[in-house]
């Protein structure tokens, strides 16, 4: 028998083993639960104490818009209209609120530079058609009065919304619970021969490599976690950063981008810029009292797109979703779902994309 608190990876009579307990992989275990199948889930640590605890949890399709990925844009913005239901039914059945916020989103700009530059993504807003509204710096402190008075514009987007990663793991683990999904946590597999499953989904962040040839890298994001009186309701997104509330005043300040391997340390230099640029554009901040630094890893890809869909007979792949995991989460457990029940969904995320490009 394995020892307390150590699980076996014995998926044997389990239609599907899912490997990776972040929000990516339970989502799609519910979901595949859903669709009748016996699911069981391996994670190397606690369930999403990884990538998903330290994400801030936007839900930013607009505001985060590239004219160059429409395809991404388009998969963003359909999952972000799944998100209301998908948070009403975790609250239904798990009874856990994962803090879904719709204040919104305020993209600020401190100086004449960082105007131009929000003036210009205004104008690629209005032409992908997304809802984006220019404010005069005095009604963006109308909204937010915390924001300091040298700000040079704003842009308010109303559909960009915000949920609490660490809410929504635990909602997704008793939803998960409640339907007879199988969780093993601190279960490290190390090679998918292990798993004796019918199916398997890799949905193991920036690990997934060491699964399978995926061309997944991690990405490293430094954050700051600030408690303090609330000051802010809508996201608040600059050149170099971030500030997402949550209902009980905590904040979150980020993120750095680094190409550091699979380094998790937080850095000084790190620390004193986010708190920084943050403290330009919302001075109270320096009166929160430091609750958290936190580094982790986002799965990147060649196109910082994620890889969705089947690689093989038994393996179907959920990983890479890079900044997006959060948002893309509904709509990814609904992709996964489909493609273990027999049914592919034709979209621009497969696996394989770059094995084609490589052969044109």
């Amino acid at each position: 028998m394995p020892a307390k608190g150590i699980h076996s990876t014995s998926a044997s009579g389990f239609d599907v083993a899912v490997v990776g307990g972040g929000v990516i992989g339970l989502s799609a275990a519910w979901r595949a639960r859903s669709r009748g199948l016996s699911v069981v889930v391996f994670d190397r640590g606690e369930l999403g104490a990884a990538t998903t605890r330290v994400a801030a949890g936007m839900l930013a399709p607009s505001s985060e818009a590239d004219a160059q990925e429409r395809a991404l844009l388009a998969l963003g913005l359909e999952s972000a209209r799944m998100w209301p239901a998908f948070a009403d039914e975790l609250r239904d059945v798990g009874g856990v609120d994962v803090g879904l916020r719709t204040e919104g989103t305020l993209a600020v700009a401190r100086d004449g530079d960082e105007k131009s530059a929000l003036e210009r993504e205004l104008d690629l807003f209005d032409r992908l058609g997304l809802r984006a509204r220019r404010l005069l710096p005095s009604a963006a402190r109308t909204l937010e009065p915390a924001l300091a008075p040298s700000i040079r514009m704003a842009v308010e987007f109303p559909d960009d919304h915000s949920v609490d990663p660490r809410a929504l793991t635990d909602a997704l683990v008793a939803a998960c619970e409640r339907a007879g999904v199988e969780l093993r946590p601190h279960t490290e597999v190390t090679s998918l021969d292990a798993l004796d499953a019918a199916q398997v989904v890799i949905a193991a962040g920036p690990w997934s490599a060491g699964l399978a040839p995926l061309p997944v890298r991690p990405v490293k994001g430094q954050t700051i976690r600030l408690r303090g009186a609330p000051m802010l309701e809508r996201t608040l997104r600059y050149e170099t950063g971030y500030l997402v509330p949550r209902a009980d005043g905590r904040l979150i300040v980020g993120a750095t981008m680094e190409e550091r391997g699979f380094d998790t340390a937080m850095t000084a230099h790190a620390v004193h810029e986010l708190l920084r640029d943050a403290a330009e554009l919302v001075p109270g901040i320096l009166e929160c009292e430091v609750e958290e630094l936190v580094a982790g890893l986002r799965p990147g890809t060649p196109d910082n797109a994620p890889l969705i869909g089947r690689l093989d007979d038994r393996i179907v792949v959920a990983t890479g979703h890079h900044r997006n995991g959060i948002l893309l989460a509904p709509v990814t457990a609904r992709l996964v779902a489909s493609e273990l029940a027999g049914e592919s969904d034709d979209h621009a995320f497969s696996p394989h994309r770059f094995q084609t490009r490589a052969a044109l």
